[in-house]
């Protein structure tokens, strides 16, 4: 309604200024009008004028609406009922229009808002790989998994894996792999995922990437739990009853000999024969000791945690393996930062565990002229507890580093395989992890709960 009188005032005007032009031209053409021509002449000067002004102020209000909508500056309000003739629905519509754009921005910045959220609660750590190497981080899950490490750039990947960067170098299309890597300390197992995208015709690769080290040690674990079960249940059923028939078989020679008489030839046989079912007999007792040993694997029951000073709790430890046979000649330090550090364990569990490993650094020390054990209590990058027992020993063989974990694999000729296995265990049960690594002098075990 508004556009159609501004147009009918407009052709009106031009009109007025028509006929006025009109009329000042038959006055000049006839002689005596001189005075009404000079008025005719003022009329027309303010006709022009006028729809001058009544233009430009439009052309002034169209122009504040146009900024306003390209600057998102919905402050803005047109009251044009001074220019009259329906000019109120023109300003009317020029705020409605604002409103409603006001409207669309908020929710777009609303459906924003929403999406960055639901990215930031998003588990799995989410990254962007600029066309110029930038490294965008998305999400809490991805500035948990670098820590305070500085990752603004593809470049600097490497300081985690020398293989991280050319690997998602390499995803730049699509696709997935495996990749270990090392973060304060601690080893991480990704699942990465990349995905190519184009924004603004620049090409960008979406990276997604799972830590699945947890859940690939509980089913490993789970694995080997498994195995071991089913084969300490077959050589049981299989031992118990030759067990039981060599000891039997032992009584019945025994009672032969007491109660019969035989030539010395004769009670010579019997005495061999005594032998060899003895020693059957004592070689079943020690398998099946063996096979209960590996039960404790498949038994482990779930961890009774409790908070406890890490301080006294090592020191509780070194006074139990003074007592059960730890070398006076070995010397032991205990460092704890701060000491009032503690963590959560279950008691029993984590002295077998320290047990175990000091119990093998005293025998990685046996021809060892200057004996050293240290353990080293601190908290690292991520406010994790970390314990590392080091020895000045020979270290762990590089070729046998990575199955000394293994159940069944041991280097000592009356071991069992068993130790380590169930240390590991004891970790992942308190939801943390081992790693054993080679020093300048003697290996390093490390505890990160």
């Amino acid at each position: 309604m508004g556009f159609k009188r501004f147009s009918l005032m407009i052709i009106t005007r031009t009109l007025l200024v028509i006929f006025s032009a009109l009329l000042l031209a038959y006055f000049i053409y006839s002689p005596g009008y001189h005075a009404a021509s000079f008025v005719i002449l003022l009329i027309i000067g303010f006709q022009f004028s006028e729809m001058i002004r009544f233009i430009t102020k439009t052309n002034a209000e169209l122009t504040r609406f146009l900024n306003a909508a390209r600057y998102a500056d919905f402050s803005q309000r047109f009251e044009l009922t001074e220019l009259g003739m329906g000019f109120d629905e023109l300003g009317k519509s020029f705020t409605e229009i604002l409103n409603r754009l006001q409207q669309a921005r908020v929710e777009q910045e609303k459906d924003l808002k929403y999406f960055k959220a639901v990215i930031e609660q998003v588990p799995v750590p989410l990254l962007t790989v600029h066309h110029n190497q930038n490294i965008t981080l998305w999400n809490n899950a991805a500035r948990r998994l670098f820590g305070s490490n500085h990752v603004t750039k593809l470049s600097d990947l490497q300081q985690f894996s020398k293989d991280f960067e050319q690997a998602l170098t390499n995803l730049n299309h699509s696709g997935n792999l495996l990749i270990d890597i090392m973060i304060d300390g601690m080893e991480h197992r990704l699942s990465v995922s990349a995905t190519q995208i184009t924004i603004c015709q620049q090409k960008e690769i979406l990276v997604s990437m799972q830590d699945i080290q947890n859940e690939l040690n509980i089913a490993q674990l789970q694995a080997w739990q498994d195995l071991v079960s089913v084969l300490t249940h077959e050589i049981m059923n299989s031992i118990t009853p030759i067990a039981s028939l060599t000891k039997t078989a032992a009584d019945l020679v025994d009672d032969v000999r007491e109660n019969h008489h035989f030539n010395q030839g004769a009670l010579d046989d019997l005495s061999d024969v005594a032998d060899a079912v003895q020693t059957v007999a004592k070689r079943s007792d020690g398998l099946m000791n063996f096979v209960s040993s590996y039960r404790k694997l498949t038994r482990l029951p779930t961890p009774n945690k409790k908070s406890i000073n890490i301080e006294q709790f090592l020191s509780n430890v070194s006074t139990m393996m003074t007592q059960t046979g730890l070398s006076h000649d070995i010397m032991l330090s205990i460092v704890v930062e701060p000491k009032m550090l503690e963590f959560e364990i279950d008691v029993a569990m984590m002295e077998q565990v320290f047990i175990n490993l000091l119990k093998n650094a005293q025998q990685a020390l046996i021809n060892n002229a200057a004996p050293k054990i240290s353990i080293h209590a601190k908290l690292n990058k991520r406010g994790r507890v970390i314990i590392a027992i080091a020895d000045n020993g020979n270290g762990v063989p590089s070729e046998i580093i990575e199955q000394i974990f293994v159940p069944f694999f041991t280097t000592k000729r009356e071991g069992s395989g068993v130790g380590l296995a169930l240390t590991r265990q004891i970790m992942i049960a308190h939801g943390g992890h081992i790693k054993v690594e080679n020093i300048n002098q003697g290996a390093c075990f490390t505890l990160t709960f």
